[in-house]
């Protein structure tokens, strides 16, 4: 709370934070079976069919010590205003109910045909249905108990707390069956149940698969496909979708404000212990309600809590791809295998990226290429392996049977998030939007892919393209834009190596493995959250940094390139000496 070592010699704390006890042990459980056929129909027609049945449940606690939020339960630590918490099972202090349901219909059939039209043409052609996994923790937070914000000291020089006198919060015992547990004594409404399952949290995500394409023998050991192939995804997992805390229209016009109102939003953004609350000064909506937090604040439909309330595992999402995929195999002949394939594709997303949603009211308007999209795509595959060498035996015994392979990918660049908007839109609706893009005005003010800039002295992003919504307005930009691309980003390995037999049961297995092998250097992704950005510079900010012959070196702005200490996207070429005895 000053300097810190004398304040800890005066037992002075700063702030304090208490991590609930939070024992929990969680689990899931999944079982599948299948069935499947083949058919020589003819002997130029073969069928493939077969049908599979999986079940699983969602991740739950064993014995049911989750606190979910409860929306439709009064809180007793906020005035009786809705949204408590409750606890999954049956008996005292639990929910006599079940959390979520399990989905227990997730039949996939499976059809696949091949003909042969000439006795070098084949066409293949397939059709499924397959279904993912329920949700997972995957590291997330996905129940218990909230680990609240720290608690800071309310001014300088005044303490938190004192070591003298102990903590004055109380941590929550567990388990803890209290409907009214949060928000938590002393943490105001920064802190909310870390869990609120969709009703549907245990329906696995449906994809719907399809290919047709051709297959034919060019040359003897050279073939060729050519293949159209797409799939339909639906119930992606999404937290995206949904806000159940936000400031609706709704919401709105019952209160008497209009969004388009300056004066109505800068009541919304006063503090309503405040005379520039208005109306509004003073009308808490539950006794304890912080004078210090907003009308906006007050008027959420859980005021008690300033998250957005998200359902968790809400199976919303939905994803499409087409693509043409091409691919030319050199069979394996005189030692060498060669592999080219092609890959033009389209890929869109509603709701299965975080950062991807303008307005979630208005959700067929998300609909996005999705940010792994990379519409061109080719691989080289290579292994050849060398032959005898000349009559000498010494000589063709140290050369021959060295294996040399490559695998070279190259493709478009990954697209780059739309910058999120700074007009401060989510503290009056609790829910963000883009900046516009601005028609005509080039995205770029360097080609990425030219291998010509200098990170120093050039930024790469032009921020003209992009306008910020007015006060109160949502952006009409999508999340990603095709020709809005980070750097195209080869990935290159290459490995040598051979497999020494000494007796039939022994062998010794020698290979060198290299990545990005012609050591390219990828410069970093440039910085693209805020085309307002201030362009710094080593000798100062702002106009200075328009001339870098004066201004030093670049240091930050929109476009900016990291190259502090020799930061790039991939290390320089690396090599691992891997053996292996088998025996």
């Amino acid at each position: 709370m000053g300097f810190a070592y004398a304040s800890f010699l005066l037992g002075l704390v700063d702030s304090v934070k208490i991590a609930p006890i939070d024992n929990m042990k969680i689990g899931k459980h999944a079982i599948g079976a299948f069935v499947q056929d083949t058919w020589k129909v003819t002997r130029k027609l073969t069928l493939d069919y077969g049908i599979r049945y999986d079940f699983q449940t969602y991740l739950k606690e064993q014995y049911g010590r989750f606190a979910q939020f409860a929306p439709n339960i009064a809180n007793p630590s906020a005035g009786g205003q809705p949204g408590a918490v409750e606890f999954e099972g049956y008996g005292p202090g639990r929910c006599n109910c079940n959390f979520a349901h399990n989905y227990p219909y997730a039949i996939g059939p499976r059809l696949g045909v091949a003909y042969q039209i000439t006795p070098k043409t084949v066409f293949r052609g397939g059709w499924g249905i397959v279904y993912a996994g329920t949700g997972d923790s995957n590291g997330a937070t996905q129940g218990g108990l909230s680990i609240p914000a720290a608690v800071l000291a309310p001014s300088f020089g005044t303490p938190v707390m004192t070591l003298a006198g102990g903590v004055p919060f109380a941590p929550l015992p567990f388990p803890n069956f209290d409907v009214g547990q949060f928000p938590q004594a002393g943490y105001a409404t920064t802190q909310a149940p870390t869990t609120w399952y969709d009703q549907n949290a245990g329906r696995p995500a449906r994809q719907i698969q399809w290919s047709a394409g051709f297959q034919r023998e060019i040359l003897r050991d050279l073939v060729f496909d050519a293949a159209y192939v797409g799939n339909r995804g639906a119930w992606w997992l999404s937290s995206i979708l949904d806000n159940y805390n936000a400031l609706t229209p709704q919401i709105l016009s019952a209160a008497g404000l209009d969004i388009n109102n300056a004066a109505d939003r800068a009541m919304l953004r006063a503090p309503i212990g405040s005379s520039a609350a208005g109306r509004f000064q003073n009308h808490l909506p539950y006794a304890g309600f912080p004078l210090t937090s907003t009308v906006a604040q007050a008027l959420r439909p859980f005021p008690q809590f300033s998250a957005g309330l998200a359902p968790l595992w809400a199976p919303q999402g939905r994803t499409w791809y087409d693509s043409l995929q091409a691919k030319v195999t050199k069979r394996y002949s005189h030692g060498l295998i060669l592999d080219y394939a092609f890959t033009w594709a389209k890929e869109q997303q509603l709701g299965t990226e975080l950062g991807t949603v303008n307005d979630y009211l208005n959700r067929t308007q998300n609909k996005s290429i999705s940010g792994f999209s990379r519409t061109f795509v080719s691989v080289i595959s290579a292994n050849y392996r060398l032959p005898k060498w000349g009559p000498n035996q010494i000589v063709s015994q140290i050369v021959r049977d060295w294996t040399i392979g490559a695998v070279l990918s190259y493709g478009s660049g990954l697209p780059i998030l739309t910058p999120a908007s700074t007009n401060n839109l989510a503290t009056l609706l609790f829910r963000p939007t883009f900046f516009n893009r601005v028609p005509a005005v080039p995205l770029f003010l360097q080609d990425l892919n030219c291998h010509c800039i200098d990170p120093t002295k050039q930024l790469v992003l032009n921020p003209a393209a992009w306008t910020n919504p007015g006060d109160g307005q949502w952006g009409t930009s999508a999340p990603y834009y095709n020709d809005f691309r980070y750097q195209r980003r080869p990935a290159e390995s290459m490995s040598f190596g051979r497999i020494f037999r000494f007796k039939e049961s022994i062998a010794l297995t020698v290979r060198m493995n290299f990545q990005n092998i012609f050591n390219r250097t990828q410069l970093s992704n440039p910085t693209a959250t805020n085309p307002l950005a201030a362009t710094t510079c080593t000798a100062g900010s702002g106009a200075v940094c328009t001339n870098p012959d004066t201004a030093g070196k670049l240091t930050g702005g929109f476009g900016f390139i990291n190259y502090v200490g020799g930061a790039t996207f991939q290390p320089p070429r690396q090599g691992t000496l891997e053996m292996r005895l088998q025996f």
